[in-house]
């Protein structure tokens, strides 16, 4: 596409339109399009008068291009996102487009951004910096882009517009590259702006949001874990609102807390079990929202031995007690194999309570997986049956997985989270447990619950002893596909794109302790993909054919992604849990040496295992798919790994409706399927040849279209299916029922923006 410019077109908002500023941005917004500006102009003429302001004349062009916007015309879109970026440019109108230094030194000076820039960087650096910016790419965005990126990610001071798309990239990429050697600092800072604007790599939202505004959280994901305890429960709320206020989402696993009618204190039916506390949970995210952008978001997992599951999976549905509901948060169900294993064998599955096996056989249940698990569950699945146990259910583990898939169909959750695969790839293993996955279950790694050991008086205050608590955290970034060109480009993208969130780690204020800590204990980055459906399409090559293209693509992402941690822990060293890892025993990916022999990559593969043994590696996990959906919209392609979901849809706005489609589309039409058309199990297939190269996870959402006589054996399939092939975890389940309606679906934008 060509790339264009309005710069001469800086004016006044207010001021009155002329006939020949009509027509030249209709032929600057046209330019290099495959439209025809004389049908904008028959729309756009009727609509002026002489008092038509400039703000008016670009509010009505760019609604009638959006309009125009089709299939066989998808041109019309990217017209409209132009004239968008024009109407932002005349928000400055008296001062030039661009003039970084000034900018800088502005926004610096009235709080917009952080002083770090002008303490870290010369004049002469800093007028380098600004001889990188090219305001072309400003041009590039579709409408919907251009709208979301206008309105959620720059800043602001008093009305104005405090920076353009190209001074927020360039502080971005300054502000990255601050501590890098200085030989090649500024190298660095080019290469990283130019990925960023040119849409080779996307950025999570925080980082885009916050990063290079004052005391901004610069992570997505978090994770946190419930004790059984008053002390750790109204704890774990606390973090949940401060991490709340700053923009994240969060992951809270509860199944250590005690289920209904449990004891306490020796006294019988005194606990009210999990859900009242997931109320809490609930009401907490509402109250305190992400910056004013949005309420707060948060998932909440309980293992499926739970006595309080049943009540679990009725969290969000219409029926039953309302007192017993929770509208707001998003349900995840951590499923071991041993349960799998059951369901398939039509076999019993025993829920219990965990405080009571705490007490009679002091082992916490909620961190045993793996045959750990199956040995520990058999004796209490006997004890049970022999009457040992005081609270204890038995039900067909069918009927389980019914509930489970019921409430799937009616509100898209629980997410679910397959425990023993999550365990088995963690590198990690010797340090800890994943109990469950952050918010968009593409992301997890170990957690612990802060422990309270003591409480005392000091000068007259109680005073609680704590330790112990790690909270997971993960930043993440995007390599954006649709825009890669070849091998070079895409190892390029994962290099710049390690680099960065590796760096990021060094700069972001979590804003918990836990978070904090485990930063530095394991160094957590996910580094994701999205544009994938355009990629293949691009090359000729359906979804549903496109298993093989699709392993072979993200083997060299892993590979690439893998070798920039090893070189960057030559250069900076390990992360500080790497001794004992799976990283120091040479596995990669689960796997050892041997197993990539028969790579056509097998050279690389070597060079790689000899490094890590050499100079080990600096984060413990680097890569996670994300869902992508809103920054997909910036970046111009498909969301994340999946299908598309139409090929032409509608995105919701302010100001209306924007009609759009796959960047590709006119070109490419027949090689875009629509994942509602696609059998969902050839999507777990495809699935499958991706997770093999991630290691964290994919956040995979599961479409059933009940149009094409979808039959619960079909989704119970699918969701086996996952398992059998080692996915880690699957998202949200949509529904396209007969009418045509799908059921929605609402996310966190810090995963999905």
């Amino acid at each position: 596409m060509t790339k264009t410019d309005f710069s001469a077109f800086i004016r006044p908002l207010a001021e009155k339109a002329t006939g020949s500023l009509t027509e030249a941005l209709l032929e600057r917004a046209t330019r290099g399009l495959d439209v025809n500006p004389a049908a904008l102009r028959e729309k756009i003429l009727p609509l002026l008068t002489k008092d038509t302001t400039v703000k008016e004349l670009l509010n009505h062009l760019q609604t009638l291009a959006a309009s125009l916007t089709s299939v066989e015309q998808p041109d019309w879109k990217y017209a409209a996102g132009r004239l968008k970026m024009a109407e932002l440019y005349c928000r400055r109108a008296g001062r030039p487009a661009y003039d970084y230094p000034a900018t800088l030194k502005r926004n610096t000076a009235c709080g917009v951004y952080t002083p770090f820039i002008l303490q870290k960087y010369s004049e002469e650096e800093i007028n380098e910096a600004a001889s990188f910016i090219n305001p072309a790419y400003d041009f590039v965005y579709d409408y919907a882009g251009a709208n979301l990126l206008i309105k959620r990610y720059l800043a602001e001071y008093q009305d104005d517009a405090a920076e353009f798309p190209q001074d927020m990239f360039l502080t971005i990429a300054l502000l990255i590259e601050q501590n890098a050697p200085r030989s090649v600092r500024m190298a660095q800072v080019k290469d990283t702006y130019e990925k960023l604007a040119d849409r080779k790599i996307s950025l999570g939202t925080p980082l885009l949001m916050n990063f290079r505004r004052p005391n901004g959280n610069l992570s997505s994901c978090f994770i946190t874990q419930m004790d059984d305890s008053r002390d750790s429960i109204f704890y774990v709320i606390d973090q949940i609102s401060a991490i709340s206020k700053f923009g994240g989402g969060v992951g809270c696993n509860l199944s250590r807390v005690r289920c209904k009618g449990a004891r306490i204190k020796g006294i019988k039916n005194a606990s009210g079990g999990v859900i009242p506390w997931i109320r809490i949970i609930n009401d907490t995210a509402v109250a305190v929202n992400q910056q004013g952008k949005r309420k707060g978001a948060v998932t909440v997992s309980l293992d499926v031995w739970h006595m309080d599951i049943d009540d679990f999976l009725e969290l969000r549905t219409e029926n039953g007690d309302q007192r017993m509901k929770a509208y707001d948060i998003f349900p995840q169900v951590v499923i071991p194999d041993l349960f799998m294993k059951k369901v398939r064998d039509n076999q019993d599955w025993l829920m219990a309570d965990p405080n009571e096996i705490r007490v009679k056989y002091n082992v916490e249940l909620g961190d045993l997986w793996g045959d750990a698990f199956e040995a520990f569950y058999a004796k209490l699945y006997e004890d049970a049956k022999a009457g040992k146990l005081e609270l204890f259910r038995f039900a067909p583990a069918r009927e389980m997985m019914k509930k489970i898939m019921r409430s799937q169909i009616e509100t898209g959750m629980p997410y679910l989270a397959f425990k023993d695969t999550l365990n088995r790839y963690n590198p990690n293993q010797h340090d800890g447990v994943i109990v469950g996955t952050n918010l968009c279950t593409e992301s997890h790694s170990n957690v612990r619950p802060t422990r309270f050991d003591s409480r005392q008086l000091e000068d007259g205050q109680i005073v609680s002893r704590m330790s112990g608590g790690l909270i997971h955290v993960c930043n993440l970034i995007s390599v954006n596909l649709a825009n890669i060109q070849d091998d070079a480009d895409l190892e390029s993208a994962c290099r710049t794109s390690v680099r960065f969130l590796d760096s990021a780690i060094d700069f972001t204020d979590v804003p918990v302790l836990e978070g904090a800590l485990h930063n530095r204990r394991y160094r957590t980055i996910g580094v994701g993909a999205m544009g994938l459906a355009d990629f293949l399409a691009k090359r000729n090559v359906l979804y549903t054919k496109s298993a093989d293209e699709v392993d072979a693509l993200f083997e060299k992402f892993a590979l690439y992604c893998t070798r920039a941690s090893v070189d960057l822990a030559k250069e900076k060293g390990t992360f500080e849990a790497y001794p004992g890892s799976q990283w120091s025993k040479g596995i990669i990916l689960g796997r050892t040496q041997d197993a990539f022999q028969s790579s056509a990559h097998k050279d690389a593969w070597n060079r790689l295992f000899d490094d890590l043994k050499k100079y080990g590696i600096r984060n413990s996990q680097i890569t996670a798919v994300a869902p992508n959906t809103s920054s997909s919209l910036i970046q111009g392609c498909s969301a994340s790994v999946l299908p598309v979901y139409s090929k032409f849809f509608v995105e919701t706005h302010g100001k209306g409706s924007i009609p759009n489609c796959p960047p590709f589309i006119k070109e490419k039409f027949w090689y875009y399927q629509e994942n509602r058309t696609v059998d969902q199990r050839i999507v777990i297939d495809v699935m499958s040849r991706i997770n093999k190269w991630i290691d964290t996870g994919i956040s995979i959402e599961l479409i059933y279209n009940l149009n094409m006589d979808v039959k619960a054996k079909d989704i119970f399939d699918t969701i086996l299916s996952a398992w059998q092939k080692d996915i880690k975890t699957l998202y949200y389940t949509r529904t396209i029922q007969k009418d045509g309606s799908a059921l929605e679906k609402t996310e966190c934008v810090s995963c999905a923006g």
